[in-house]
This record gives C-alpha cells, structure tokens and sequence, in this order.
C-alpha cells in the first residue's frame, strides 16, 4: 500500500469514527428518539508495527505472517481478558479522544 492509499484509508476510518461518535452522542441527548448506541471496540498493537519498516507491507514470508498472527492472537487474549466484561455494555474507546 503506498502512502497516498494509507491516507485515504485513515480519512474514511476517522470519517466513519467520527460519524459514530456524533450519532451515539444525539442518541445520548435524545435528538434520535429509537436509536441505539453503536459500541466500539480497539485492539491496539502500534508498538509492534512501529518497528516495522515500510517494505514489511510486502513481506509475504511465512515466518513473518506466522509472527504477525501470534502477537495478534496475544495482543487480543490480553484485551479480552481486560475487556470482555464490557462487550455489549459499552465501548472499549473514547471515540471523540481518539479521532477528534
């Protein structure tokens, strides 16, 4: 992915997020009588894709995708186990914090 397409991914997922966040705040103040909250949820790992180089985009070797699964299954057993309690309660991220 070139820089060009990662931008246009981030604008409409900071569009769509920003979109949630003012619908669930009118369900919030009442403006949307009938509505319900939409609940969202964040698994993190920036630490681990920092150290990443941008030709790792490309990396398609087994060793790395193996890697890439195992820090995924540990990263979101460690956000289960801190958040599952939550899940379709109330969301996991501060929506307005993140993306405004």
């Amino acid at each position: 992915m070139n820089r060009m397409q990662e931008i246009s991914f981030n604008t409409a997922l900071i569009r769509e997020m920003r979109s949630v966040a003012v619908r669930n705040r009118r369900v919030e103040e009442g403006i949307m009588p009938g509505g319900k909250r939409t609940f969202v949820h964040l698994i993190e790992a920036e630490d681990i894709i920092r150290g990443f180089t941008a030709s790792s985009r490309l990396n398609a070797d087994w060793k790395f995708l193996t890697k890439l699964f195992q820090d995924g299954r540990e990263r979101a057993d460690e956000w289960l186990a801190a958040n599952f309690d939550r899940i379709g309660i109330e969301s996991t991220v501060d929506l307005a914090e993140k993306y405004f």
